[in-house]
């Protein structure tokens, strides 16, 4: 489970363009704005659980642990590896955090690596698909593309299982 920023502002990397192209430009809108997501991803199945937000803090984290929870098949329990945010300690997640301790245990990760969490690799990927050498005017467009990406993933699949997999 992790946050992430998908940002307006284009990125180029390795494309095909013509030979007699020497230098392709690549539009971008010249801004810093961003869409902000948070996301889950099941290790066993592959299946991936998001939410847009408008800023990352304990309240918009409280809304995804809900959500997270809405997504959890019965009986099974739900260990959620992440970083060590602040708002993922924060004092108004605990009476959430008690009343579903039998279905959710947050599992913390040692300062300074986000590279042991899963789900940067879904961010990477992401990033690849639905971000790298595209121009996208607005928001609107990032979030779309985002989304679109993303709906691929909401049903258990191979290529995010396989992507995860810590073994």
């Amino acid at each position: 489970m992790d946050e992430c920023h998908f940002q307006q502002h284009g990125s180029r990397c390795r494309m095909w363009v013509a030979p007699e192209v020497r230098d392709p430009v690549l539009m971008h809108a010249p801004t810093r704005k961003s869409v902000a997501c948070f996301g889950a991803v099941s290790l066993s199945t592959g299946r991936f659980v998001w939410q847009v937000c408008p800023v990352f803090n304990a309240e918009t984290f409280m809304s995804f642990l809900q959500r997270l929870l809405r997504h959890r098949r019965s009986g099974k329990r739900i260990v959620a590896v992440l970083d060590n945010a602040k708002y993922h300690h924060a004092i108004l997640l605990k009476p959430l955090l008690q009343k579903y301790r039998r279905h959710l245990t947050l599992l913390f990760l040692p300062p300074y690596s986000p590279q042991l969490a899963p789900i940067e690799r879904v961010w990477k990927l992401t990033r690849r698909l639905a971000m790298h050498n595209r121009y996208f005017a607005t928001l609107v467009e990032v979030l779309a593309a985002v989304e679109a990406c993303f709906r691929h993933w909401i049903r258990p699949n191979e290529v995010l299982r396989r992507l995860c997999c810590i073994i």
